[in-house]
């Protein structure tokens, strides 16, 4: 199989498989065999393990991915069942947040990862940052939530705890809970956005914000408490049972976020070593290519393609 980006050169018919979207533990049974009893604990261990990956991931040749979860619930793994469809290639990738990718990447536990932010001081020197697709910060609210408009003005006094009650926006006389994704050490993909995007570079410093470990975690809270909001993604909030804010008037959309009437674009990157496996260049290719680029688009995200178009 080879890909070209713009176009498939060749294209292999290959019965489909199963591709899961996180790692998953199964049902099968073995007779562990006897072991002295000063390594047990480690053979259960390595066993374990190995009990955690998919039955099909145990039988023969795969790459892993982890990182952005907007990215892996927006599109990624859809993509990744797609190319496996095509090639009888197998991709298996769970979330967790960009930090979580690049720190799985950089320590060899995967083959690749996913990133909401670009490259930052800190990350390793031989990653290298792959833009596949566009994203756009979005605000979101519990779907029962009545305003429905907000502007950035008013995000940062949220953000800096000016604002704290959702009277103050024209919704109901309660407490905003403002939930934000925040890994346990550098920036998420969404807190590096929000100041670059909204917050002139200012930290979130509301009091009471509750901190989570990713956007997918901040989305579900979000869904599930009337009082809640958060920033997050395009790409998977409109996956969500959320409620997704106009900004200054204008609704976030592929076509709106395309001729930048809704501005908040930021980049989507898949994040390879600096010797990556040829099977990971193979799904980066695949990725990119017309047949690629032209599935992501079908899943509600803005390709590479969407905004090259625009700019002819």
């Amino acid at each position: 199989m080879k890909w070209k980006r713009g176009r498939v050169v060749r294209h292999l018919s290959v019965p489909p498989s199963r591709v899961y979207a996180e790692v998953v533990s199964v049902g099968d049974h073995f007779a562990m065999p006897k072991v002295p009893k000063g390594v047990a604990i480690c053979v259960i261990s390595v066993f374990l393990l190995f009990l955690l990956l998919p039955k099909e991931a145990r039988a023969g040749t795969y790459i892993t991915g982890s990182g952005c979860s907007i990215s892996n619930i927006g599109y990624l793994a859809a993509l990744a069942r797609e190319y496996e469809k095509l090639t009888g290639e197998r991709v298996f990738v769970r979330g967790g947040g960009s930090v979580v990718g690049i720190e799985d990447l950089r320590n060899g536990r995967v083959d690749f990862a996913a990133s909401c932010r670009g490259r930052m001081t800190g990350d390793p020197k031989d990653i290298q940052f792959i833009q596949v697709a566009w994203d756009a910060l979005v605000f979101i609210v519990h779907r029962t939530n009545p305003v429905s408009n907000i502007s950035l003005d008013e995000v940062r006094s949220i953000y800096s705890g000016r604002i704290k009650n959702w009277r103050q926006l024209g919704g109901n006389d309660v407490s905003i809970n403002v939930f934000v994704s925040k890994p346990r050490k550098g920036l998420s993909g969404i807190e590096a956005s929000v100041r670059s995007l909204v917050t002139h570079g200012k930290p979130v410093s509301a009091p009471d914000v509750r901190f989570v470990a990713s956007s997918g975690i901040v989305e579900q809270l979000v869904e599930n408490v009337q009082e809640g909001f958060a920033t997050t993604g395009f790409t998977s909030a409109r996956r969500r049972d959320v409620k997704i804010l106009k900004v200054n008037g204008v609704y976030p959309t592929v076509k709106s976020i395309i001729d930048g009437k809704y501005g908040l674009k930021r980049p989507l990157f898949l994040l390879v070593p600096g010797d990556p496996k040829p099977e990971v260049m193979k799904f980066v290719s695949f990725a990119l290519s017309e047949i690629g680029q032209q599935f992501i688009g079908s899943q509600g995200v803005v390709s590479l393609q969407d905004l090259d178009e625009k700019s002819r």
